[in-house]
Parts: C-alpha cells; sequence; structure tokens
C-alpha cells in the first residue's frame, strides 16, 4: 500500500539522566522500547537526536561560579573589566556574570540597544524613533536611560534587566557601571580588558577590539580547560551553558562525538538498520511577536554522524506544477513530477526549480524540528525519533 504519511516526529519518553549515566545505552533503550510500545520499526535513515541538556548532565559537564571567577582573574586580572553584549536572559547568563563580577573589582557592563544578539528587548525601535535617538551613534549612561525611558521591563519575563544585572555584580562584590553602545570599541572608554559575550557575531567583535589594542577574550574561551576539577567546554567554553544552581552552570556537552557514533553503532548491531543521530540544543528560529531568535547556543548541534552533512536538495512541487506542468493534471501531473524528482542531479543549487525551498543545513532544520518537539519544560521527552524526513513525494 502507498504510505500517505510523510515526515514524523516523535518525543521519546526517557529515565531522568544523571551524571555517570550511560547516555548511549539510554538513548539506544529508550528508542528500541517506544517503537515496540507504539508499533512502530526502526528503518534506515530515521534520525535519533538527544538533547544536549541530558548529554551535558551524562558527562557531569558542571563548573561552579568560583572556577568562572578563577578562570576570569587568571585571564584578565581581576581588576576593571568590560563585559560587553550579553545576552538578557536569567537562565542562560545571569549565573555566568555572578562568576565573572567575582573575578574582579569593577566590572563594566556595555549592552546593546533597542535589543540584544537574539532579540531581547531594553527597549522598542518606536521608543526610539519618539526619543530621536539614533542607536548606531548614541551612547547612553544609565541616568540617561533612566531618565529617557524609566524602568522598561521585558515584555515575556516581566525582568528589569539592568537592574537586574546590576544586582548580580553588586551581590558578587563587584562595582558596577552600565554603559548602552552597540559598537564594541566603546568599552575602551573605561577599561581595556574586556570580556565579549556576544555569541554569534563573537569573533568580529574580538577582531574590532584587539585591533583596538584591547586584551578581549569571549565566553567562548573561559572555562575551555578545567579549573580546580570543574567541567568544561574545549570548543564553546561558557558558551552554551544553563543556569544549573544559583552557584553553578551546566556546560555545553564536551566531545560528544563518540556518542553519536555509539548509538548508530548500537541501533545497527540490534536491528540491522542505519539511522542517523545528532544531539542538539536551541532550534534557529524567530518568534513574530517577541523577536527573539532561539538560537542562544552557538550551534544547533554540537555532533551529528556524518549522514547529516550539507543542506536539503529538494526541488520545489509549487513550481513544477505551476510552470513545466501547468498542462497537466490528475494522473499525468502526479507521474510527471515524480519522474523529474527521481531524475534529479545531486546537485540542485541555483536551479529555479528549487526557488523557495530552505537553503539552511540539515542539522539546523532537524535541530528546530526537535526543540519544538521535546520542547523546554516538563514534557520528559530529552530523546526525539524522526522518520521520513529523507524522504519525497516519490517514496
Amino acid at each position: 500500500m502507498e504510505r500517505k504519511v510523510g515526515t514524523i516526529s516523535r518525543g521519546i519518553r526517557c529515565p531522568i539522566i544523571r551524571e555517570g549515566d550511560d547516555i548511549a545505552e539510554i538513548v539506544v533503550r529508550s528508542v528500541l522500547e517506544a517503537a515496540e510500545a507504539e508499533g512502530y520499526e526502526v528503518r534506515d535513515r530515521d534520525i535519533i537526536a538527544v538533547t544536549e541538556s541530558v548529554v551535558a548532565r551524562s558527562q557531569g559537564n558542571y563548573a561552579s561560579v568560583e572556577a568562572i571567577a578563577r578562570d576570569v582573574q587568571a585571564k584578565l586580572g581581576g581588576d576593571t573589566i568590560g563585559v560587553i553584549f550579553p545576552i538578557l536572559s536569567r537562565n542562560r547568563f545571569a549565573t555566568c556574570l555572578r562568576g565573572i563580577a567575582m573575578g574582579a573589582k569593577k566590572v563594566v557592563l556595555m549592552l546593546s540597544f533597542p535589543r540584544d544578539e537574539v532579540g531581547n528587548q531594553l527597549l522598542t525601535e518606536e521608543q526610539l524613533d519618539e526619543a530621536g535617538i539614533d542607536p548606531y551613534t548614541k551612547v547612553m549612561t544609565l541616568a540617561e536611560y533612566r531618565g529617557l525611558f524609566g524602568a522598561n521591563k521585558h515584555p515575556f519575563t516581566g525582568v528589569d534587566y539592568l537592574a537586574y544585572y546590576s544586582e548580580v555584580i553588586e551581590d558578587a562584590g563587584a562595582e558596577v557601571q552600565v554603559v548602552l553602545a552597540n559598537h564594541a570599541t566603546e568599552i575602551l572608554q573605561y577599561t581595556d580588558k574586556v570580556i565579549n559575550c556576544d555569541i554569534h557575531t563573537r569573533k568580529r567583535t574580538r577582531h574590532i577590539l584587539r585591533d583596538a589594542g584591547a586584551t578581549v577574550i569571549g565566553l567562548d574561551e573561559i572555562l575551555t580547560e578545567p579549573v580546580d576539577g570543574s567541567g568544561c567546554n574545549r570548543k564553546y567554553g561558557l558558551l552554551g551553558s544553563n543556569k544549573s544552581t544559583e552557584d553553578s552552570v551546566k556546560l555545553f556537552p564536551d566531545e560528544c562525538e563518540p556518542i553519536v557514533l555509539d548509538i548508530q553503532k548500537a541501533i545497527l548491531d540490534k536491528t540491522g538498520k542505519c539511522v542517523e543521530v545528532m544531539i542538539y540544543g536551541d532550534g534557529a528560529f524567530k518568534d513574530p511577536v517577541g523577536q527573539i531568535w532561539e538560537l542562544a547556543d552557538p550551534v544547533v548541534s554540537p555532533a551529528y554522524t556524518p549522514g547529516l552533512e550539507g543542506t536539503p536538495n529538494e526541488l520545489k512541487l509549487k513550481y513544477l506544477a505551476d510552470n513545466d506542468f501547468k498542462e497537466l493534471s490528475g494522473e499525468a501531473l502526479r507521474d510527471a513530477i515524480s519522474a523529474r524528482i527521481k531524475e534529479k542531479d545531486d546537485n540542485l543549487v541555483g536551479r529555479m526549480e528549487t526557488e523557495g525551498t530552505t537553503p539552511r543545513r540539515l542539522t539546523d532544520l532537524i535541530g528546530s524540528l526537535c526543540d519544538l518537539t521535546s520542547g523546554s519544560g516538563d514534557k520528559g521527552t530529552p530523546v526525539v525519533y524522526i522518520q521520513g524526513y529523507f524522504d519525497n513525494y516519490t517514496n
């Protein structure tokens, strides 16, 4: 019988993962038990995706604020430190900020405006227009900001981040000074020791500051090695970390390529099927109301099997139906489109019949699907099982 369903994404319930657990064994067992319980079969090129959080938890990849402070002191000296372009997040940055402040006598906190890098707003664009402020040239002190705009709370969290981040720094024992500016070099008016906290623009920011003579490190250069037995991430440092407790963070999983290969091999051994496997964090999508771009991790997927490399190579059915085969309908149209799909080249980049398809990496697309499937709350499905993702109209 002809299949009537395309892509299926299932959230797989797993036990609560603890430090030291064999994450690969748990994932494989959970996937196979779910397949038996729900009555579906494992197929070649199915996808198993595991959220980064449980991988890092199984690794015990945690760090205390004291470890962060010691690393900051060792790398920047512990006097006045500029902290620039952080995102506005209690979960993602506040605990990191506490550790940074513990490693400094004074923190000059420089925030971008009207929004941070991932879209969280300090102000709206309309407020800037009404005040006649050009965010590309204006530099504001905290007093100027308060005089013009008062206390602006985040529309989703209700937090006044200027006040909240100031309190975090002061509670950690450091003096704080707040500046709002969008050019990295403005921080050099206050200090030449800088931590640039932006995520996806970090390399450019670091390059600009170093060319201007600053001593600068990014969040991706803090805790790249263990400090007094702490966890670490050799590639991303503090980027991708989340609050664990008031005094510690869970880091992005470190060196997790062997895990995806172990899961792939175990499924092959048990079922004879070759599945793809990936570890995923944030999806890469934007909220149309709050304007928040979800991707606060440095990448969507820190590890995946080779079969997930690349971008989709798809034809646009709508284009074919409206152009190449506009005179056809019914069975004839179906046969013509099916034949074109079977004959398509391995590389369709730039071809008109692909116009409107999504030119994003497979891991970014699949990771976004997984993030939306698993959610970030109490669903209890840290593993996502996807079938039919690589199917097309002819399957």
